[in-house]
């Protein structure tokens, strides 16, 4: 008996020892490779699900307001600036009667507008009876906003509960993946719009797990990559490829959980990817690199414990700059980190 017990302790030991040189490793790494972290908005209850473009000469970074991750008050949409990343203001500021806003996702258009796509659920005594997504543009660097307009989805694939989660241009063409339903069984299909708020269908993706958030990038020779969330079976995010027009695929299970995931492409073979990291007794936002053969690799945590992840990401002038949300410090906040690109390469 006394031989088992030792045995066990034994293990326990070397299993919380795996843990503790995890956290070192990722420690030793943030440190080599973080240039700067700050906490950029705080003023609401729940600051949280950001995202971030540049459009010279400004950042732009979003995120919802709300009393929790699950309103018991509607979130709303604010959007910040800065020039210099350390100084932010307000430009905006999103908010529908009756409607949860909440995720939204900047981008571009072919068009130099500044595009913010959100979803918007309905609640009934506690449950989400409906969901849409909802856009508005800028095309005056921030200064104005349009009202928001409710995107339209194909009428042969359109449900009572559709969420469009993020927007990619490439080549004139806008492409994201609206995801439907609330079971397990929950469909995936690829979109495309010209003009940002009518979107059409591409294909369907056989995708099992209850598939949802997803990220799509380009390569140098426009064969698209998309990264996708599942929350059944094991969780583990997949990663697919194709080429124009986009309708046929191949995909590999990471065999990482993602949550809030973003990437954007290193080279053609590979990219850096933040994400939820679900490992640790609180979860962390963490940056890993894919690489062939769909290896996914940590490669360490950004400054978050707790309710944390969905950063926004930004190459620029050979830094990293992330944006994300992080609950480490109390509240739920909004960060702004600048990552050496060398350091992760």
């Amino acid at each position: 008996m006394l031989q088992k017990i030792f045995i066990l302790l034994l293990v326990i030991g070397v299993a919380l020892a795996t843990i503790a040189n995890a956290q070192d490793d990722f420690m030793l790494s943030r440190k080599e490779a973080i240039i700067s972290v700050e906490r950029i908005w705080e003023r609401a209850t729940h600051n949280a699900f950001t995202d971030l473009i540049y459009h010279h000469p400004y950042f732009y970074c979003c995120f919802r307001e709300g009393s929790g991750h699950i309103p018991g008050i509607d979130g709303s949409v604010r959007v910040l600036c800065s020039a210099d990343g350390q100084n932010w203001k307000s430009v905006t500021h999103f908010y529908k009667k009756n409607v949860d806003l909440r995720d939204p996702k900047l981008s571009v258009t072919p068009k130099g507008d500044i595009m913010v796509l959100m979803g918007g659920s309905v609640y009934q005594g506690g449950d989400c009876i409906k969901r849409s997504s909802w856009v508005s543009f800028s095309g005056d660097a921030g200064k104005t906003f349009s009202p928001l307009y409710n995107v339209e989805i194909d009428q042969s694939i359109r449900s009572n509960n559709d969420w469009l989660w993020r927007v990619t241009w490439h080549e004139g063409v806008g492409y994201g993946v609206v995801y439907q339903g609330q079971t397990d069984s929950l469909a995936i299909h690829l979109l495309q719009t010209k003009n940002g708020i009518s979107y059409s269908a591409v294909t369907t993706w056989n995708l099992s797990g209850r598939p949802n958030e997803t990220t799509l990038q380009f390569d140098s020779s426009g064969n698209m990559i998309a990264l996708v969330r599942r929350e059944g079976g094991n969780r583990h995010g997949m990663i697919g490829k194709s080429s124009f027009p986009y309708t046929e695929w191949t995909w590999h299970e990471l065999a990482f959980p993602l949550g809030g995931p973003d990437f954007v492409m290193l080279d053609d073979s590979s990219a850096v990817c933040g994400t939820r990291d679900y490992r640790f007794e609180k979860t962390r936002t963490i940056l890993a690199r894919i690489l062939p053969g769909a290896v996914f690799r940590p490669l360490f945590a950004l400054p978050s414990a707790g309710d944390t992840s969905y950063p926004g990401m930004v190459i620029k002038d050979d830094v990293l700059y992330v944006s994300y949300y992080s609950s480490h410090e109390q509240k739920t906040a909004v960060y702004f980190a600048k990552i050496r690109l060398d350091a992760i390469k």
